[in-house]
Parts: structure tokens; C-alpha cells; sequence
């Protein structure tokens, strides 16, 4: 089982993905029926149908745990029409005329050092698994399949026997609830690199093709997996889909404190008390997520956060009243990401943290694009050229021209993300970035300096 604690939240936070009270077993499928696991697939098959299934999404205002945050239920009807003659039905067996689609779950976890996701799958994959069959049976797909990260051995067998469980008890297979639907599972381990995050990246290794984005639109809910409809979803979107269904849409959604229903596992990391994985309601601030984790201890000092893995935003002390969503985010200068927040105190140098990040995103990005292949080289050469004193010109000036640059010829989120690090820092730690750029000095002492730069002086 992956090592990484699970913190305790605070009464008032409630539990929807992680159990509660962690069972002895979490594949004793028994025990998780008792529990009300497929009570909701049940209530969906017998009582609500497909178009049920997704009024009811529809009506709970629930967005995506990842990527953008898109609402969930406009997703999932988009899938379900996609093919279906005008005046036909869609979702379900209704849809007999309705070609092949696809369900995946997207569990490659892409950022390498966030375990939130394997946590879920290892402790709770029931409500994964629960939620993807709902998914399937809505939108009238008979095959769902699980891409996990290939070193992910633990999550892998979890799943692995948690779907062969499920299908012997019915819940799952060539007729689940004597319904006459099919809905099959599978489980597929990709090795690759850091864009296999990406939904058409992650698409194409599962056709085994070069991992490489596809322009937007036609969205993979139109065409996706090998051509046809697919629809694609992180396992904590997936694992939250029951909560709605069997717990009440009203219980859902108050939880929603910033106009996000539910809630998210984010990996705290870094300069606190106690690093773990904690399950925090959309909307909380920055400053209650620190405290589930115990905060920075002294003597050391809170500098900033980084927020969104490899390529999110680096946010200052004071910008800890802004909410853990993906609005609030967004305009503070960072995402949700892989829910990572790493805090670093005063012996960090930020810059050279943006600097890092950005040659991580130039390396890892798969340079389908100019602004990918070149643009990110040539931003990372950038940061690197601050860290070591060489700077050449107008180097701010540059950095942001060509940020703007890359953003609006982006082809997929990492590029357009790639820069939130370097720009975050000339937001809100310009007098760092001056010191490095100015008087060739850094203030955390992380930087060295080339021996050849000259103090103050910019060529």
C-alpha cells in the first residue's frame, strides 16, 4: 500500500471519496455493499435511467476534480448524443443506434511525486469503480477502461481484484443487475512521460501511438479512443459520482463554498508539521488546507506555496485567503493541477524553484508544436540564465512577451501552464527576481552565481 499518510480534517470537513472510517479490507466487497457501495448504480439502472443519471449531475453543479473544473453533467450529455440521430434516444440501451463509446478512467497520476490518486484506488476502489459503470450506463458505453501509471503495483492490484469481485457479484459484466446492459472493465498500466495527463495524450498510448495532444475541438466526447465517443475522467471526478446519486443532490452540493460542489484530495508537502493527503471541501483556502497539515513550524518561516505540481503557480505568504478552487486559482496565478501544494519557507529561493519547474515542463513536453518545442526552451533558458547571473537584457520584459506568446498559440494546457511558475515569480517576488537580476545575489544563498557576472550590471 503507498506510504503516504492520510491526514485528519476537521469535523466540519465531510468525507465523499475517502472512507470515514478506513476498513479493515477495502476489497471485503461485502463489507462494502453493507457500506452502500452500488446503491447508487442501482438506483441508476433501476429507477433514474440515463437521461436521469445526468439531470441529476446536471442539477448538482459538479465540475471536474481536474483540468479545467468543466461541469460534469453538460460532459457527459455531449457523450451520449454524440452519434445519435435527431429525435433518437441516447444513454443507456436505448441507444441501439448510437456507436461505440468508451468510458477511462485517467489514473496515470502524471505528476510523479502526488500519490493522491493511487490513495483513492487503494482505499476506496468500489467508488471508483461504481462511478465509472454509472458514467458507462448514462452515456451508453460498454467498455470502461482503467489506465494506471505501470509502477503503480499496488493501485493496479487493488483495481484489478476490486473489478473481478464486482463481477462476480453482478455488479459488473455481461448483464449487471439483471438488466440486460453490459458494461466491461479492464485494466491498462502505461509507461511514458509526464504529458500522458493530457486526455488525448493519455487517449493515444492507449491506442499505442506517439503520446502527442490533439487540437480541440472535435472534443473526445465526440471523438476519442480509436475514433469514437469517449468519455474521460479523473478517479476522484468518478469516485464522487455515487455521493450524488444515493446521498441526495442537496447533500452534495453543501459542501460547495465557492460555487464548486464536493470535495478534492490535495498532497501537502514541504516545510510543514505533517505531510500527507488530506480530503478538503472545494472552496477552503489555502491557509485551513495548511492547517489540516499543522502549518510551518517554527523557527521556520512561510515564504510561499506552489500549487498545481510541476507546472502551477508560486504563491506568496499573503495569498493564503485564496480559495482551493479552480476560479479562485486561476486568477491568483496557479490551478488546481494534481491538487499538490508544496510549501517552502524562508531558506528557499523561489526563483530558482521557477526556474526548475520550467525546464521540468520543457523537458517532459512532447514538441508538437512551436510554441512547445521552442517556446518552453527557450523560456526555461531564460530562468536558467537569472538563476546563474547571465542575464541578457531585458530579461522581465522577454520572459513575459514571449509567456503572452506562448499562451495564445498554445495547443494544450501544459504549454499554457508552463509559464504560471516564471510569472508567478515576476508577479509577486519581483524584489527576489531583482536581486538576481540587479546586484547578481540571491537572498536564499540557492543560487550560485557564475564567477564571470558582474554585480549590477545587465548586458
Amino acid at each position: 500500500m503507498t506510504s503516504t499518510a492520510v491526514l485528519a480534517t476537521p469535523a466540519r470537513f465531510p468525507r465523499l471519496l475517502l472512507p470515514a472510517t478506513p476498513p479493515a479490507d477495502p476489497l471485503e466487497i461485502e463489507a462494502a455493499v453493507a457500506a452502500g457501495a452500488f446503491a447508487a448504480l442501482r438506483l441508476a439502472v433501476e429507477k433514474l435511467k440515463a437521461d436521469g443519471v445526468i439531470n441529476a449531475l446536471t442539477e448538482s453543479g459538479m465540475r471536474g476534480r481536474g483540468g479545467g473544473g468543466h461541469p460534469i453533467g453538460e460532459k457527459w450529455r455531449a457523450c451520449a448524443r454524440a452519434g445519435v440521430p435527431a429525435g433518437a434516444a441516447a444513454g443507456g440501451v436505448a441507444a441501439a443506434s448510437a456507436p461505440t463509446r468508451y468510458v477511462v478512467v485517467n489514473a496515470y497520476g502524471a505528476d510523479p511525486a502526488v500519490m493522491t490518486d493511487r490513495v483513492l484506488l487503494e482505499s476506496n476502489p468500489y467508488a471508483v469503480i461504481e462511478g465509472a459503470a454509472i458514467a458507462a450506463f448514462a452515456v451508453g458505453a460498454r467498455e470502461v477502461i482503467v489506465a494506471l501509471r505501470a509502477e503503480a503495483a499496488d493501485a493496479i492490484r487493488a483495481v484489478e481484484a476490486a473489478i473481478a469481485a464486482a463481477e462476480s457479484a453482478g455488479y459488473l459484466g455481461e448483464n449487471i443487475l439483471d438488466s440486460g446492459t453490459e458494461i466491461r472493465f479492464s485494466v491498462r498500466p502505461l509507461q511514458g512521460s509526464y504529458m500522458l495527463g493530457e486526455e488525448t495524450v493519455l487517449l493515444k498510448g492507449l491506442e499505442g501511438k506517439r503520446g502527442q495532444p490533439e487540437q480541440q475541438p472535435p472534443y473526445t466526447t465526440s471523438r476519442g479512443l480509436f475514433g469514437a465517443p469517449t468519455l474521460i475522467h479523473g478517479p476522484q471526478t468518478f469516485a464522487a459520482v455515487p455521493t450524488i446519486l444515493s446521498g441526495g443532490i442537496a447533500g452534495f452540493a453543501e459542501t460547495d463554498a465557492r460555487t464548486f460542489a464536493g470535495t478534492i484530495l490535495v498532497q501537502i508537502s514541504g516545510a510543514v508539521a505533517r505531510p500527507g493527503i488530506a480530503e478538503v471541501p472545494f472552496g477552503v483556502t489555502l491557509r485551513e488546507v495548511l492547517d489540516v497539515a499543522g502549518g510551518v513550524p517554527g523557527p521556520r518561516r512561510l515564504k510561499a506555496v506552489l500549487v498545481g505540481g510541476p507546472s502551477g503557480g508560486i504563491l506568496p505568504a499573503d495569498a493564503l485567503g485564496v480559495g482551493f478552487d479552480h476560479d479562485s486559482l486561476e486568477k491568483a496565478g496557479a490551478h488546481v493541477g494534481s491538487g499538490s501544494i508544496v510549501v517552502l519557507d524562508q531558506h528557499s529561493c523561489v526563483v530558482d524553484l521557477a526556474a526548475v519547474l520550467t525546464r521540468f515542463c520543457a523537458d517532459e513536453a512532447c514538441g508538437k508544436t512551436i510554441p512547445c518545442r521552442i517556446g518552453l526552451r527557450r523560456l526555461a533558458e531564460i530562468g536558467a540564465r537569472i538563476c546563474e547571473g547571465q542575464p541578457r537584457g531585458d530579461e522581465i520584459a522577454c520572459l513575459t512577451d514571449l509567456s503572452v506568446d506562448i499562451v495564445g498559440s498554445a495547443l494544450c494546457d501544459h504549454e499554457r501552464r508552463a509559464t504560471l511558475a516564471l510569472l508567478s515569480v515576476v508577479r509577486y517576488f519581483r524584489d527576489e527576481l531583482d536581486a538576481h537580476l540587479l546586484r547578481n545575489t540571491c537572498p536564499a544563498g540557492i543560487c550560485q552565481p557564475k564567477a564571470d557576472a558582474r554585480a549590477g550590471v545587465v548586458s
